[in-house]
């Protein structure tokens, strides 16, 4: 499939960044993991398409996670998985710290992470149809209307999305917060290539760890909704 060239309109949408850089104290054993793992374990941000053979040394299905908090499920992800490789996208410090210790301490070979803005790296380092699935879990769910226009899951960010995988590929978020669950929804239903594999939300998908944020959903009682599409 080939990708349309953006409009002013969307490339103004795109440039609106879905996060903001939240200021947290590392901790002594994160900075270290930073300051000495980074040039080993996470993959600079250039505005060139990379090539998976060349980071991972084969040719095994690659799975993107946007915004990986901690970190903590995207390792377990990845060991229990060795067959497949996976990239992370964060840029809170304190996570990335936190998930290069888990890829040192569990001998991960097969996850890598890039520290950029996501709808940047998806556009500028990933080529079309190239990824097999992405993993959104308990994305920031912006939920003041005034700040919807930064909620990652929404057109047209979910075209990018759907650009980038391949044939058969899927698009799998999990979030806490019903409305933004209803609202992604939406954009995903009306996403050219997309096709919802469930009648609406999706069954719980048995081999996701439970995350941090899950749990303190799962505490406040807020119901998990989780969203599974595939590339058509």
């Amino acid at each position: 499939m080939k990708t349309e060239k953006p409009s002013a309109g969307d490339q103004l949408f795109r440039d609106v960044k879905t996060y903001v850089i939240r200021i947290g104290r590392m901790t002594d054993s994160q900075k270290k993991n930073y300051e000495e793992l980074s040039s080993k374990w996470c993959i600079p941000y250039v505005e060139e398409k990379i090539t998976y053979e060349t980071i991972f040394g084969n040719a095994n299905p690659v799975t993107i996670e946007i915004g990986f908090g901690m970190g903590t499920a995207t390792a377990e992800i990845a060991a229990q998985n060795p067959g497949k490789n996976y990239i992370g996208i964060e840029v809170h410090k304190p996570g990335i710290g936190r998930l290069l210790g888990e890829i040192q301490s569990r001998e991960l070979k097969n996850l890598r992470i890039i520290e950029h803005d996501a709808v940047e790296v998806l556009t500028n380092m990933i080529a079309d149809e190239s990824v097999d699935a992405f993993h959104v879990f308990f994305p920031d769910p912006w939920p003041k209307k005034r700040h919807h226009k930064r909620r990652l899951v929404q057109r047209p960010h979910t075209s990018l999305f759907a650009s980038k995988l391949v044939p058969g590929g899927y698009f799998y978020m999990v979030t806490d917060w019903l409305e933004y669950a209803q609202y992604a929804l939406g954009e995903l239903n009306a996403t050219a290539h997309l096709m919802n594999k469930y009648n609406g939300f999706a069954e719980p998908q048995s081999w996701r760890p439970e995350t941090k944020f899950e749990a303190r959903g799962i505490r406040d009682e807020r119901s998990i909704s989780e969203l599974y599409f595939i590339k058509k």
